[in-house]
């Protein structure tokens, strides 16, 4: 259950007999490291106390759709926007209706509206309500529009009744959860992802570095798992744990980055160069610490190798995705780099300063990103670095894939046409 951990899950309770359920839901979500808040229905309170699943969330429930203590008194907006995913457990046939008609007066239908993220539900009900031609259109209705359906089991229902209609049990369930961040757009690539800060010795004890924290390298290599890629991970000094399905290599300098990357981009699809390796390293470096003394101390530095544009100049039909990070003009800044080092796409952020719009970037959890490629550019708006990784690499999969499909057609040209030069991949 690795692929729930750090996710920020909204379960939502219904008005049925399988709401005490919930509880168990929320305690395995919580031991699997995901971060759960309650939405409750009316009907649901009226199975289980809301104070409840307070103790077991640690967060306060949430019920009441005009909220005067929520930003604007718009909580269904704030709860909409936090939310990795959204899980309804148990949803009530009346619920199903409801979402089906896009009803939005109550809490939890207005927030399941207003969200872009993945829905679930598991439907829990009598095995009539269950099997009737209307709950039956209900369902196939939300399935057309991408909503996944959990369950339901068969067996004894509370009413005495055996037959369909059961919450799903709570390990497939949870299962079924995971899965909603597994996608295949990237099925059968590799990418290599690199991230982090490097540090460059100047002595035994000191070094040169910067305030990488490495969050959003590793939530690009996660979302590119979960997106079906083999993902090799160059990982600079970070305490992050590592990804589920990633294959971590661990580096300090930036030399050591470089011998990395170059050991395993020639196999790879995909090149994402989202570390901050350092720009400068000390010529010298002091075999024993330096001593503090009245004297200034300078030190003579040389650059680094730049290994993005080392790998764009080598791999010429390796999709490469660069990163700048800049304190004022960021777009002129990102699109010289996107042209000096021959980029497929870059990724673009404000820090320092300028960054405050974007509720900081450097070992914060939120960030905001512009995306620039040759012939086009998205902005992706402040969010969970998780959610900005995502919305990256479905960015990165749809231009891979047009990329490499004007290059199957010019290649197909050429061998149609063995007079013609070949057009470069570039």
């Amino acid at each position: 259950m690795q692929r729930l951990a750090n996710k920020r899950i909204l379960l939502g309770v219904t008005g049925s007999i399988a709401a005490y359920k919930a509880g168990e839901i929320i305690r395995r979500l919580r031991d699997a490291g995901a971060d759960v808040r309650v939405v409750m229905t009316r009907g649901g309170a009226e199975f289980v106390t809301p104070m409840t699943f307070q103790a077991l969330s640690g967060h306060p429930v949430h019920m009441h759709l005009l909220d005067t203590e929520s930003e604007a008194g718009m909580g269904h907006i704030e709860l909409a926007r936090w939310a990795d995913a959204i899980c309804v457990a148990p949803a009530s046939a009346d619920f199903v209706s409801r979402l089906v008609h896009g009803r939005a007066d109550d809490l939890l239908s207005a927030v399941c509206l207003a969200s872009k993220v993945p829905l679930a539900i598991a439907p829990a009900m009598n095995g009539a309500m269950w099997a009737n031609p209307a709950t039956q259109a209900n369902i196939r209705t939300l399935s057309s529009r991408g909503v996944v359906m959990l369950g339901p089991d068969e067996g004894e229902q509370a009413c005495g009744e055996t037959g369909t209609g059961r919450l799903q049990a709570l390990q497939p369930l949870l299962e079924g959860l995971a899965s909603l961040f597994e996608r295949h757009i990237l099925s059968g690539k590799t990418v290599v992802v690199t991230a982090g800060p490097t540090r460059e010795a100047i002595d035994p004890v000191r070094y040169l570095s910067n305030h990488s924290s490495g969050k959003m390298g590793f939530s690009v290599a996660t979302a590119a798992a979960e997106a079906g890629a083999h993902v090799i991970l160059v990982a600079g000094p970070v305490s992050l744990p590592s990804p589920d399905r990633c294959e971590r290599i661990d580096v300090i300098s930036a030399q050591q980055m470089h011998d990395a990357v170059l050991a395993h981009v020639a196999q790879a699809d995909i090149f994402i160069a989202a570390a901050a390796v350092a720009d400068y390293r000390p010529v010298v470096n002091a075999a024993d610490k330096i001593k503090k003394s009245r004297q200034t101390l300078t030190l003579e530095l040389e650059p680094t190798t730049d290994i993005l544009a080392e790998v764009s100049a080598r791999y010429p039909r390796l999709f490469t995705v660069g990163f700048a990070a800049e304190t004022r003009e960021l777009e002129k800044h990102a699109l010289e780099k996107l042209q000096h080092k021959r980029l497929d796409m870059i990724a673009a952020n404000w820090v320092g300063p300028a960054a405050e719009e974007t509720a900081g970037t450097f070992g914060s959890d939120t960030n905001a990103l512009k995306l620039f490629w040759p012939g086009g550019q998205a902005e992706l708006t402040v969010t969970s670095k998780w959610k900005l990784a995502r919305q990256l690499i479905e960015h990165v999969a749809q231009c891979y894939d047009t990329r490499h499909h004007h290059i199957d057609r010019t290649d197909a040209k050429v061998v149609m046409m063995p007079d013609v030069g070949r057009t470069p991949s570039r």
